[in-house]
């Protein structure tokens, strides 16, 4: 954004002559100083034009001085400028006349400022006149001088490379201009003009220790906004400036958003502090990718051994339960103190007495949401009296068929993050005969992995003889259990034993969905063919009537996660796509598309799905429902674009079809995750009370998403009003009940955001797990409120501590005074602003809600890394004395 040069803060209004104006009464206006000024520089002028160049060169240079020593305000034009304005022409004029000499170099110089008032519009002259004088320093004629001529350089040099001009002589004053900004603080102006004529790598000289640190900010900030592939250029910039300055988690931020392994190995091997290498670890750990070190990475074998540890997340359970204790919320809560009932008037209450499955079933999914981590329960993990085998078993059997399978999982939600202790609990459901209890001691086996790495894999160990069985709800339980464990590692041994079920010709629909799915979450992001030819031969072979299944919307899903945010790479599949039955070939479309620029904030691809939003179709297409979603997916990567889709959404609440309104409501709640704003709440409550019940039910699910683990008083008040409202409507109250068990997920400790980093950094498995969960819901009747409900575990990958963990050098939780505040954008603010505001001062470990922002109150310790979040090394601080 260069500044319009006519814009110039030096003001345009005196640009109507005013002696027109006031006729001659002007004259006698001026103070005496003022006509001595005047009468000063038209004599000046005169001289100048004098054939002697003694004369000559004495002129210009008063005029000169005057010019430069004047001083002006923000508001009007300097003086000797203003009185050297009807002479510009005759000026011009005179120097076209003269020879080539020094002087004629003096007065194009004047000549050049001159121009910042006179000049017309498009003309360039200030830029002309400056190429023509004499190479003096710019600077000295004042800032506002520099940025006209910046802005007109950036014209001129578009100008030049569409004739394929030379551009040497821009260049050189382009080396000047960049030089002076960066002296003066201005350095968003100098990365302005840069990008302007598309030369970056001149930043790399120009910032030093002083500036790196604003001008990255700047370009981080602005490459949300940049078109491809110019955001990567200015990212890989900023990257090259952090390892330049030793910045290296900000450095190792900028690898992960690029999803660029090559530079994450690079931060590793240029920085040889064994303590910031753990911080980096930590990042990558909540990053939630998997990433092997080698011993380039770490040269000591035992050192190596500890990083990995933290890479692979073995610390995360303890972490969680060490703020548990300190927050004092160990105490395990049953489904009824989320219901609270007893508030309620009494025809809800009394409905609620008899047992029945679908309650129990509701019952089970909000203990496991809400004790999800504690280890403990009321419902699963109660230590028995009589040795039956305990009240575990007993509440199992409480649920029917399918609903075991939930129930045997969710032991696993309530034992998360805790390898050890969770897979000895599970171990004794695999000794029952019952079918539905095994596939979900399998899928548990997957949801208490989740998000942890094990060098001797575990779940691959348990759950790699089971997905060949017949039973197919055996299979499934173990083809998801291995989704969710290995998600986003990208493992070669689970590919060799999914892909084959895909081309299975009697594999029943739903294990071939769930096989897609699982791989589509295992090479997340990969853009790996292989994986995506199976998916695409998989839904070539599925019949008519298989086309029609609820499920089938699940293959589609599985490829595009493959793409992830890969943006072009999504292409040639797409093409593919398109010689699909036409029964699934525009949800396939819509589907990859979606997926390929989540979180990019592309504009043009939110234009394009509203586009297919905007159609009024028969009924029997629904390829529109992963269109709203995916509007919400782009657009969530900012917040200026999330704001203008919230908008958008709400024109296609009052002007879609059905199909299109019960999609509208999940896509709010992925735009809002875990990020309860009011206009949304207000929207989906209104929502929630909708005629067509599908609506109703997206909104009360959604409801819970957008307050996920916040305890928000408000949306907890309007679900226990729904759960009287729908008391008699069985599948409504049990959207309730879940709803109700997501707003106090993990007792208000755990979000599911899946930005993390202050909103920099984008978890790819934690999107993926919502995004699946979101497609189910466009079907509720069919897959969460049929058999497939244990759909929603798929949740369990979004689901991460929303904690401030400070530990010492050994890895030991410190307490330090933090302040905790709402984060304030301090992009190419002068100064050294304020980052948090309305900030409250509290002990670590502390919970950050979103859009929260911590910093250290205390200088004893130096945090090994500039964002505060999660975990955090702190190291003492050698210059800290203690004041008596």
């Amino acid at each position: 954004m260069t500044p319009d040069p006519n814009a110039s803060s030096s003001g345009t209004v005196p640009s109507k002559d005013p002696k027109k104006k006031k006729g001659e009464k002007k004259e006698e206006d001026l103070s005496d100083e003022d006509l001595a000024l005047k009468q000063q520089l038209e004599l000046y002028v005169e001289r100048v034009q004098d054939p002697d160049p003694g004369l000559q060169k004495v002129a210009l240079e008063s005029m000169r001085q005057e010019i430069r020593t004047s001083t002006s305000s923000m508001t009007s034009v300097p003086k000797p400028l203003k009185f050297l304005r009807p002479h510009y022409g005759t000026l011009k004029a005179y120097y076209e006349t003269m020879q080539d000499s020094d002087l004629k170099k003096y007065l194009a110089d004047i000549l050049s400022v001159l121009a910042l008032t006179m000049s017309a519009e498009g003309e360039r002259e200030s830029l002309k006149y400056r190429l023509l004088g004499s190479e003096g320093d710019i600077g000295s004629w004042g800032h506002e001088y520099v940025r006209n001529l910046a802005g007109e350089i950036a014209q001129e040099y578009a100008k030049r490379q569409s004739e394929e001009a030379p551009i040497d002589d821009l260049m050189e004053l382009v080396q000047q201009i960049v030089a002076f900004h960066m002296k003066h603080n201005a350095e968003p102006e100098a990365v302005d003009l840069l990008m302007e004529v598309e030369d970056l790598d001149l930043l790399i000289e120009h910032v030093d220790s002083t500036n790196f640190k604003r001008t990255c900010l700047y370009l981080t900030s602005s490459a949300r906004y940049l078109p491809g592939p110019d955001d990567m250029l200015v990212l890989d910039i900023a990257y090259m400036i952090y390892l330049k300055f030793e910045e290296y988690p900000s450095a190792l931020q900028i690898a992960l958003f690029l999803d660029n392994m090559q530079y994450v190995k690079q931060v590793f091997t240029s920085c040889d502090d064994l303590l910031r290498k753990k911080q980096f670890c930590y990042i990558l750990a909540r990053h939630g990718i998997t990433f092997e070190l080698d011993d380039e990475m770490a040269a000591d074998d035992d050192d190596r051994e500890a990083l990995q540890e933290i890479i692979n997340n073995s610390r995360l359970s303890e972490g969680y339960l060490t703020l548990a204790r300190d927050i004092e919320v160990m105490e395990p809560k049953s489904p009824e103190d989320i219901y609270k009932a007893h508030l309620l008037d009494g025809r809800a209450s009394a409905g609620a007495s008899v047992d029945s499955a679908r309650q129990n079933l509701a019952a089970t999914f909000v203990n496991a949401f809400v004790n999800a981590g504690f280890g403990q329960d009321k419902l699963m993990t109660v230590p028995s009296d009589n040795t039956s085998g305990g009240s575990s078993s007993n509440w199992l059997f409480k649920n029917k068929e399918h609903g075991k399978t939930s129930a045997a999982a969710s032991l696993s939600m309530i034992l998360l993050w805790d390898v050890d202790a969770g897979l000895a609990q599970i171990d004794k459901y695999f000794h029952l005969s019952d079918s539905h209890i095994i596939a979900g001691a399998l899928l548990g086996v997957g949801i208490v992995n989740c998000g942890i790495k094990n060098d001797c894999d575990p779940a691959l160990a348990l759950l790699g003889d089971y997905v060949d069985k017949d039973d197919s709800s055996i299979r499934i339980g173990a083809i998801m259990g291995l989704g969710i464990s290995y998600a986003g590692s990208q493992n070669e041994q689970i590919r060799s034993k999914l892909a084959p079920i895909l081309n299975e010709p009697k594999a029943p629909l739903d294990v071939i969905a769930f096989t897609a799915i699982s791989l589509g979450l295992v090479y997340v992001g990969s853009c790996n063919e292989e994986v995506a030819q199976a998916i695409i031969f998989a839904l070539m072979d599925r019949s008519e009537s298989e086309l029609g299944e609820p499920l089938t919307r699940l293959l589609p899903l599985g490829l595009g996660l493959l793409y992830l945010g890969k943006q072009e790479s999504v292409e040639a599949t797409a093409e593919v796509s398109k010689t699909f039955n036409e029964k699934i070939r525009k949800y396939c479309d819509m589907t990859l598309l979606s997926c390929a620029y989540a979180g990019t904030g592309n504009v043009l691809k939110v234009q394009n799905l509203l586009g297919h939003c905007s159609q009024h179709l028969d009924k029997g297409e629904t390829h529109q429902g992963p269109a709203v979603l995916g509007i919400a997916m782009v657009a969530m990567a900012e917040e200026l674009g999330l704001e203008m889709a919230i908008r958008s959404l709400e024109h296609l609440l009052q002007y879609g079809e059905q199909n299109i309104r019960q999609a509208v409501p999940l896509a709010l709640a992925l735009l809002c995750i875990s990020n309860p704003k009011v206009n949304v709440m207000d929207t989906l409550s209104r929502l929630s009370h909708d005629t067509d019940s599908e609506v109703a039910m997206a909104a009360v699910i959604s409801l819970g998403l957008i307050g996920a683990g916040t305890n928000n008083a408000r949306i907890a008040g309007m679900l226990r009003n729904l759960s009287s409202y729908y008391y008699k409507d069985a599948s409504l109250l049990f959207c309730v009940r879940i709803a109700q068990g997501l707003v106090h997920l993990g007792k208000g400790l755990l979000t599911l955001n899946p930005y993390h980093s202050e909103r920099f950094l984008l978890s790819p498995t934690a999107l993926a797990g919502l995004v699946t969960m979101l497609h189910a819901c466009l079907d509720m009747k069919a897959i969460i409120l049929g058999k497939y409900h244990y759909i929603l575990y798929f949740l369990v990958l979004a689901m991460q501590p929303r904690m401030l963990m400070t530990v010492d050098e050994n890895l030991k939780p410190l307490s330090v005074p933090v302040r905790v505040g709402q984060a304030v954008d301090v992009v190419g603010q002068a100064g050294r602003p304020k980052t948090i505001t309305g900030f409250q001062t509290h002990s670590t470990p502390v919970l950050l809600a979103a859009g929260d922002r911590a910093e250290l109150a205390t200088e004893k310790y130096i945090p090994l890394s500039p964002i505060l979040e999660g975990f955090v090394i702190l190291k003492e601080n050698p210059e800290y004395r203690e004041e008596h």
